[in-house]
């Protein structure tokens, strides 16, 4: 049973975007095109060469912010207000999933590489606000960001969480490393599996997965 794996567990830790919500809701879709549009103005690049750019300092800081601060000098505040900027009027609440979240035993937390207001609007419109006892954006990690060591470092001395007596829900592959290397119990929640060293569990349906952890 896999439960099993997770009676030492106290703390709870769920990564945001595509997680929480399913990636159907295609979120990102519209951030990407926010993204694209703020380096687009910054740079004077045209939007297709933006977006590289973006992709680009997502593939070597972590997130296009990161790589905006160490080469433009962006306001990382003014940024993430205008890229989250964005319609989540489609995304529905999920009693089922806030359910599972509160049957977990011990304390449940958000930690994002997106901004704390990001993640407080998208866990109203899922119905997920009262299932957890803390949010933490990435401000809380002085704007450093998932895969680096530096930014869980951060998060977690403030929140004081025990990383050995923790999970970890994420859908990026490659944000499950840190936390594996810490001790945490490690879940990529994702529609295809992704075999690694640093992963222990894999589900496509979060819910379920949940639903396991307490019968």
């Amino acid at each position: 049973m896999v439960a099993k794996h997770f009676q030492h567990v106290d703390t709870w830790v769920f990564d945001l975007d595509n997680t929480l919500y399913p990636p159907s809701a295609d979120l990102f879709g519209q951030m990407d095109a926010r993204f694209a549009a703020y380096v687009a103005r910054l740079t004077g690049r045209d939007q297709a060469r933006a977006l590289e750019l973006c992709k680009q300092y997502w593939n070597d800081y972590g997130s296009t912010l990161l790589g905006l601060i160490e080469h433009h000098d962006v306001d990382p505040h003014h940024f993430l207000a205008d890229v989250h900027d964005i319609d989540i009027s489609h995304l529905e609440e999920d009693g089922v999933l806030a359910s599972a979240i509160a049957a977990l035993p011990g304390r449940k937390i958000v930690f994002t590489n997106g901004s704390e207001n990001h993640a407080k609007r998208v866990l109203a419109a899922r119905g997920l606000t009262r299932q957890f006892d803390a949010v933490y954006g990435v401000e809380h990690a002085d704007f450093k960001a998932k895969p680096g060591q530096d930014a869980f470092s951060r998060v977690f001395a403030k929140d004081g969480l025990t990383p050995t007596k923790s999970a970890m829900f994420e859908d990026e592959a490659r944000n499950l490393a840190v936390p594996h290397a810490l001790g945490m119990r490690t879940v990529h929640v994702h529609e295809t599996p992704l075999p690694a060293p640093h992963i222990h569990h894999h589900t496509d349906h979060l819910t379920d997965f949940l639903s396991q952890l307490t019968r």
